[in-house]
């Protein structure tokens, strides 16, 4: 039986620019059952997820519900809970948990704060292993369920400490699907040993390219041109690319094109050229979706630039 993930892949559908945009991601540890609309369709109270989901809207801020691998059974009896915060931009990156016995007290913090990379003194700072969390909703999408389950049953079976399963992170068709924190990398097609790899690489303050859908910090234009290059120039160094302009070129193009400009911390830029254009033949984004077009994201152009020069009274030139 043919599934969203096996067409994706039978098209060689790229990976770059496609993961979900947040440059915030809070996530709840809720044990049991999800629905398609997790924050609404859980043993969370569902007036809490709206009210979440409303307080996060416009910040940059993405909610997510969290679980550890494994069988769920249908409970309600959940007392303590994990909460994390983790901010992904580059030049401020950090990753913070607490302990709640109400996520109604979630409701107090400032997102927007957290959105522009204010934590405000939320919880801890996460010293521990960097936190993998794999896609699992398979009332969302049956791909995430066959493929991303066991995947964080093998990962969590294997000794890794950070394994957690979380609702949705967008491209069912990539399954399956994870995002590595603090840095917010999301990678897609992932498999057991590509994800140990990952996650050491992530621990020593690298970040793997291989199977990288892009940082959530950015839009999409932006992932798929830092992901370009960091492989062009060879750069694995975790935090030290930022993306600093995204700016659409002439309109009279038939697909959509983008100016990128990429700067890394020791000074050195890149200007990249993205082109937008709608995945052809139509393909089911989900499972029992209509066959639609996504959009793709094809960098036709990596060149890097002379940096800026700065006078003598320390103005640029």
């Amino acid at each position: 039986m043919s599934t969203c993930t096996s067409a994706s892949q039978h098209l060689n559908e790229p990976l770059a620019g496609t993961a979900a945009t947040a440059s915030t991601w809070l996530l709840i540890e809720q044990p049991g059952p999800w629905g398609a609309k997790a924050l609404v369709s859980s043993h969370l109270a569902p007036e809490l997820g709206r009210a979440l989901e409303a307080a996060a809207e416009g910040t940059g801020v993405r909610v997510a519900l969290i679980r550890r691998p494994g069988r769920h059974a249908d409970f309600h009896a959940t007392t303590r809970r994990h909460v994390y915060v983790a901010h992904t931009v580059p030049g401020n990156t950090w990753l913070r948990g607490t302990m709640t016995e109400s996520p109604e007290e979630l409701l107090a913090l400032d997102f927007a704060a957290l959105g522009a990379g204010d934590h405000g003194g939320f919880g801890t700072p996460h010293d521990g292993a960097p936190l993998a969390l794999v896609c699992t909703n398979g009332k969302r999408d049956r791909c995430c369920a066959l493929l991303g389950r066991p995947l964080a049953a093998d990962l969590a079976a294997s000794g890794r400490d950070g394994i957690w399963e979380v609702t949705h992170l967008g491209g069912h068709r990539f399954s399956p699907t994870l995002l590595v924190l603090p840095y917010g990398y999301a990678y897609g097609r992932a498999d057991v040993s590509h994800v140990k790899d990952t996650l050491d690489a992530v621990r020593a303050g690298r970040i793997t390219t291989e199977g990288c859908r892009g940082n959530s910090a950015w839009e999409r234009p932006g992932q798929a041109a830092e992901l370009a290059v960091r492989t062009s120039a060879g750069i694995d160094d975790a935090g030290v690319l930022s993306v600093v302009d995204t700016k659409g070129t002439a309109p009279g193009h038939v697909a959509p094109l983008w100016e990128v400009t990429v700067v890394h911390t020791d000074g050195r830029r890149w200007r990249v050229a993205v082109a937008q254009s709608a995945a052809q033949p139509p393909r089911p984004e989900s499972c029992g979706a209509a066959l639609g077009s996504p959009a793709r994201m094809d960098v036709l152009a990596v060149d890097e630039i002379a940096p800026a020069v700065t006078g003598a009274l320390g103005t640029s030139a």
